[in-house]
């Protein structure tokens, strides 16, 4: 029953590690006086989560005097046996954001940021970002976009940690101020169903005195795109309801019988405030999960908003 972790867990990215065990990781929050760059939680099951604490203990060394790390995404190489870590960070040169690489041996981290950012922007059109090898291909591919721009794919190098030479960022989906929640989009997460590739995206306003938030869907044969999308507002994966306000910055994983479920974060309205989701206050952003289901060529999840009652939960085998 949701929410699956209930404390300030904003932009859930998960990884099933080769344990056996989910690696939750979320944008930075607060554990009592101590700010936590980026969090992380573990779960056997995605249901029952325990709460390990910051992923990344040292902040880079051109990100020192910032306190704004958000929506990492953990990816695992099986050939380095490395885990390598994308997230956004604000420089201590500069008020825009910047994509960031840092790595480790264990999934927990601690990581180690590479040295240097992988680009930087004056706004916020630089962040959260997602990894993702294209079976079809072979390549390695980093999705990211926010700011009121498109958001973008690039092909990254062999060593993770830079872009490929040569290489440019495609743009895939733009804001549209004349579709419902499309004023804005961001948290990118991509996965390949069926020969099709669905983007999973979430727009609009997350954290603001009046959130209005969601999570939608486009398609496409090809990685890089195009990607179609449905018609006007049925493109809207999951919304809010009377419980649960501003559903979105989603990640997807499957269970062992081939069903996908949703991570994501929400706001529970019992106890929603009239202020900013800033960490540790009000408007925590928890973290929450449910089926996706395939209907006509487009992932669902049952109602189109957030379950608030007992549900079946994923089936999976035990780590070891």
């Amino acid at each position: 029953m949701n929410p699956v972790l209930n404390r300030d867990f904003p932009d859930p990215g998960v990884l099933r590690a080769p344990d056996g065990w989910f690696y939750a990781y979320a944008t930075q929050s607060r554990l009592g006086e101590t700010m936590i760059n980026v969090q992380v939680a573990r779960s056997p099951d995605l249901v029952h989560w325990a709460y390990l604490g910051d992923a990344l203990p040292q902040k880079p060394s051109w990100a020192r005097s910032r306190r704004q790390f958000w929506a990492p995404h953990v990816i695992y190489d099986r050939t380095e046996r490395r885990f390598f870590m994308y997230y956004s960070a604000e420089p201590d040169a500069g008020d825009g954001k910047c994509l960031a690489v840092a790595v480790a041996a264990e999934p927990a981290g601690p990581f180690t940021d590479s040295g240097a950012p992988l680009v930087c922007g004056d706004g916020i059109e630089h962040i959260d970002p997602m990894a993702f090898d294209d079976p079809k291909s072979g390549k390695r591919l980093l999705y990211w976009g926010s700011g009121s721009k498109p958001i973008k794919v690039q092909e990254l190098a062999p060593d993770r940690v830079h872009f490929l030479p040569g290489s440019a960022p495609a743009d895939l989906v733009a804001p549209d101020p004349g579709r419902q929640y499309r004023s804005l989009v961001e948290g990118a997460w991509v996965v390949l169903r069926n020969g099709r590739y669905f983007l999973f995206y979430s727009g609009d306003r997350c954290c603001t005195r009046d959130p209005r938030y969601a999570i939608m869907v486009a398609r496409s044969r090809d990685a890089y795109g195009p990607f179609e999308e449905p018609d006007a507002d049925a493109d809207i994966v999951l919304g809010p309801n009377g419980s649960w306000l501003a559903p979105g910055h989603n990640s997807i994983v499957t269970d062992d019988e081939g069903n996908d479920w949703i991570l994501y974060h929400a706001i529970d309205a019992r106890r929603a405030a009239p202020q900013s989701s800033a960490p540790g206050r009000a408007n925590s952003r928890l973290m929450m999960l449910d089926r996706i289901e395939y209907r006509d060529g487009w992932p669902r999840v049952a109602g189109g908003e957030p379950s608030a009652t007992p549900r079946p939960a994923p089936v999976l085998k035990s780590p070891e």
